[in-house]
């Protein structure tokens, strides 16, 4: 967002199994993957253990097919400028790609070749529009959240795998607080679950704030967070396990050391929140399930794991990472600042 980018029910296994014995555990650990890139890649979708792609500043789109021994720039030419920070990978040929900023800043690109060739999509028209997030409900139908414009969060939606878009009426979207926006901090500010739940993360009002969808992006309503707000301040990321069970999750990335919790759960589809008993020290960017009670979060002050659906959490990892994501059979990556990029491994 402009005012905050200053930083900057499918039954899954579970990648980590939950025992009464906690010395039995698998201990998580990211191992890196060197990209040759000094990007900050705060966009990354897993297809699986072996392909993974990444995208960040300086036009850069990065995609492996062999466990991140190697990676490749198949970024579009031409677009160097541009700040790729989020993209969504159906396998490893087909993915959609979204750069942010003011104006035709904020673009949508696809390809179906494993990035040889791409099709530039959508170009914003609108001065004052600011596309922050992408996610997908499948390989056809997607949505784009921008900024609000006029009062009100601006939505493009597709029906045909990012090859068209069309602006979701306005009717249907709740008015925007004073200084309310979303966070391109790690591609996750829009996530959605099943084919019509969708939820947009806010922050940088008095109040953060979580928008769902529960028919696909046409309606939307509006429920307030406990987690802190201010222009520096909200909920960054959201995932969903299912249509029911989410966690938000975010801080403040001007003071990212400070103690307040920053996670709030939610049982009912996004309608209420509540904090959990305890919570990551500081600020988190990304937000991963894996399986059904495990959730990784990721930043620039280190990872944690929660194996009970975000109730209590454990530091394992102090690097930096912005966004983490992870495949259907629980195979997981995460990526930041410097090209770095890993996977997860126990």
């Amino acid at each position: 967002m402009r005012g905050l980018l200053i930083l900057a029910g499918t039954v899954l296994p579970l990648l980590l199994p939950v025992t009464a014995n906690a010395a039995s555990r698998s201990e998580p650990a990211w191992q890196p993957t060197p990209t040759g890139v000094d990007a900050q890649l705060r966009g990354l979708d897993a297809v699986d253990g072996r392909t993974a792609w990444a995208s960040g500043s300086k036009g850069t789109i990065l995609r492996t097919t062999d466990r991140g021994q190697t990676w490749k720039q198949v970024a579009p030419p031409d677009t160097a400028t541009l700040d790729f920070r989020d993209i969504q990978a159906f396998d490893a040929d087909h993915a959609v790609a979204l750069s942010i900023g003011p104006g035709d800043a904020s673009r949508i690109y696809r390809t179906a070749d494993a990035g040889r060739s791409w099709q530039l999509t959508f170009r914003n028209t609108e001065e004052t529009a600011f596309y922050d997030c992408v996610a997908f409900f499948d390989a056809q139908r997607g949505l784009a959240m921008s900024d609000p414009v006029d009062g009100k969060f601006r939505v493009q939606s597709t029906s045909d795998g990012g090859r068209t878009w069309r602006p979701i009426p306005a009717e249907g979207m709740p008015p925007a607080l004073p200084g309310e926006a979303g966070f391109a901090a790690s591609g996750q500010c829009i996530t959605t679950s099943g084919p019509f739940d969708a939820w947009i993360a806010t922050g940088g009002g008095d109040r953060a704030r979580v928008l769902h969808s529960g028919d696909g992006g046409r309606h939307w309503q509006a429920s307030d967070t406990p987690l802190p707000s201010s222009p520096s301040a909200g909920v960054f990321a959201l995932a969903f396990r299912d249509p029911w069970h989410g966690v938000a999750i975010g801080g403040d990335f001007a003071a990212p050391d400070a103690p307040t919790p920053a996670v709030a759960l939610s049982n009912n589809r996004g309608r209420t929140w509540e904090a959990p008993p305890q919570a990551p020290a500081g600020y988190r960017s990304g937000l991963a399930w894996v399986g059904l009670t495990s959730v990784i979060a990721v930043g620039p002050g280190g990872s944690d794991i929660s194996r009970d659906g975000g109730r209590h959490w454990t530091s394992f990892d102090s690097g930096s990472y912005d966004t983490v994501s992870c495949s259907r059979l629980g195979e997981c990556w995460a990526s930041g600042a410097h090209g770095a990029a890993a996977r997860l491994t126990r």
